[in-house]
């Protein structure tokens, strides 16, 4: 990989509007995207930021880019994927968004007892199809349950060369935490598990990963 490395990373959670006042998201902060790109901009890396809505200070020499829904996070996304040599996607993109979507505010009396809910568009598959030659692709799988067997099937399904995997069932990491635990596996069958740590501390040793 060349020296100067080209990195694009998401972060945040993505909203998706039911009218100007109520919508669809998770309880995703930031903290865990922006703590990789802060240590990519130390590295002296060309660090690109794509970000839902979060309230975290913009990190230092990173080329941040605001975003809102799923749909605004892909287009963000795919115009930065060309030039990167790196791409990370930590986002939570929402997975659907209303079918409808009101101008104004649907009052409580109308409100209905159904909303249909329609895909957003899967921005990490577009990715692994996209993917350039010696470009790395890096998903995130937060789970629940059956971990490592829905990671593995994320991982092949959508062309990755890592996914980082973290049980957001637990209290105290994942979402909306400081603090993260989290098992990186590869498409090579790598598996390296990072303890219970500071996003901070994850990041470095995320990044060591990746790029070696």
């Amino acid at each position: 990989m060349p020296n100067q490395l080209n990195i694009l990373i998401s972060a945040g959670p993505t909203r998706e509007w039911i009218d100007p006042v109520r919508f669809i998201s998770n309880p995703s902060s930031g903290r865990m995207g922006y703590a990789l790109a802060t240590n990519a901009q130390k590295r002296n890396y060309s660090v690109t930021l794509v970000s839902g809505p979060v309230h975290l200070q913009e990190p230092k020499g990173v080329h941040l880019k605001q975003v809102e829904t799923a749909e605004q996070m892909g287009k963000a996304i795919f115009e930065n994927a060309k030039h990167a040599d790196i791409v990370i996607m930590c986002a939570a993109v929402c997975d659907h968004r209303p079918l409808e979507q009101w101008v104004q505010k649907k009052k409580k009396e109308v409100f209905p007892n159904e909303i249909k809910l329609v895909p957003t568009i899967d921005i990490l598959q577009e990715l692994g199809i996209r993917k350039k030659e010696n470009q790395v692709l890096v998903g995130f799988a937060a789970e629940t349950e059956n971990f490592e067997e829905n990671a593995k099937i994320k991982l092949k399904k959508k062309n990755l060369d890592w996914i980082a995997l973290n049980d957001v069932s637990q209290e105290g990491i994942g979402f909306n935490a400081d603090y993260n635990q989290i098992t990186m596996l590869s498409s090579e069958g790598k598996k390296v598990k990072f303890e219970y740590s500071a996003k901070e501390v994850i990041a470095n040793k995320m990044l060591d990963l990746i790029i070696k």
